[in-house]
C-alpha cells in the first residue's frame, strides 16, 4: 500500500511493517496542516481500514517539528465564510480522521501546535520525545480552538488541564505531557519511531475483531462529537478572525513577540 505525492501535493508515504501501516507526512519545514495534507492523511487511514491485513497505524512526520498547525498568515484553511448549512472542508477532513476504524499511534518528535495538537489527539496513543511540545496556542492568536480540540483534549487530560492549556497557550513539554496522560510513552528522539512501532505491533498482535470492537466501545461517539464541535468552533472563529486582536495575534506570533491585545 503506497501513495506517491505529486509536485503540488504534500508528501505522504505509506509503508507496511507486518500488520502495521506506517503513515509519514511531510510539508517542510514546519509541516503545516493544510486541507491537502489532512485529506491525504485521511485517505491513507481509509486505505488502511479497507485492508484486512492492517491492524494498527503509526502516524509520524519527517523533520524537527511534528506539525506546527495551520499557517493562518498565508494559508488560513478556515478564512472563507461558509454558505448557510455547509461545513468547512478543512474541518470535514479533520472530523473524517476520527472515523478511522484502525487503532492509531502517533510519534511526536517536536512541536504539535494548534491543529498539530489536534492531529496528535486523533491518535489513540501518543509516543513522544522529551523535546516534544504540545500547545493550544489559539488565544495567543486572538482565536478560538479548532480541529475539535475544545472537546477532545479534556477527554485525554481532564477538564481543568484542558482549560489551562486552552486559556493560557502554555507549552506543555514531553515530560509533563507524560505525567498528564497526554503522552503514553516517552522515548528518546533516536528511539521514538521504534517505540511507536513497537506499541502499534503490540496492538496488532491482539485478535483484530476484538480490538476493533473494544475500541469502538471505548471511543464511543467521538466522530459525531468532533463533527458537532468543529461546527461550533468554526462559528466562533468566523467572527473572531474579523477582529483587530486576531490580526495583531497573527502578527505577534510571526514576529515572535507577545500580542498587544485591546479586546476589539
Amino acid at each position: 500500500m503506497s501513495n506517491a505525492p505529486s509536485a503540488s501535493a504534500p508528501s505522504i508515504q505509506v509503508v507496511r511493517d507486518g500488520h502495521v501501516a506506517i503513515v509519514t507526512f511531510a510539508r517542510p519545514p514546519h509541516n503545516f496542516a493544510d486541507l491537502a495534507t489532512i485529506e491525504a492523511i485521511g485517505a491513507a487511514f481509509s486505505a488502511a481500514d479497507a485492508d484486512p491485513d492492517v491492524r494498527a497505524i503509526v502516524l509520524q512526520s519527517d523533520g524537527r517539528i511534528f506539525c506546527a498547525g495551520a499557517d493562518l498568515a498565508r494559508d488560513n484553511p478556515v478564512a472563507e465564510d461558509q454558505p448557510a448549512g455547509s461545513r468547512n472542508p478543512f474541518y470535514v477532513a479533520a472530523a473524517r480522521l476520527y472515523a478511522v476504524q484502525t487503532p492509531v499511534v502517533a510519534a511526536v518528535q517536536g512541536a504539535a501546535v494548534g491543529a498539530g495538537l489536534g492531529l496528535a489527539l486523533v491518535a489513540d496513543f501518543r509516543v513522544a520525545a522529551p523535546e516534544a511540545r504540545f500547545v493550544a496556542n489559539f488565544v495567543a492568536l486572538g482565536f478560538h480552538p479548532g480541529f475539535g480540540i475544545s472537546a477532545v483534549l479534556e477527554r485525554v487530560v481532564g477538564r481543568q488541564r484542558a482549560l489551562l492549556m486552552n486559556l493560557t497557550a502554555r507549552r506543555i513539554k514531553g515530560e509533563q505531557a507524560a505525567e498528564w496522560g497526554l503522552v503514553d510513552v516517552l522515548a528518546s528522539a533516536d528511539r521514538l519511531r521504534a517505540e511507536a512501532l513497537a506499541l502499534a505491533q503490540e496492538i496488532a498482535a491482539g485478535a483484530p475483531l476484538a480490538v476493533r470492537s473494544t475500541r469502538v466501545t471505548m471511543r464511543g461517539d467521538l466522530f459525531d462529537l468532533v463533527q458537532r464541535q468543529t461546527d461550533h468552533e468554526l462559528a466562533e472563529q468566523a467572527w473572531l478572525q474579523k477582529t483587530g486582536d486576531f490580526a495583531e495575534g497573527v502578527r505577534a506570533v510571526n514576529e515572535r513577540r507577545p500580542g498587544r491585545f485591546v479586546g476589539a
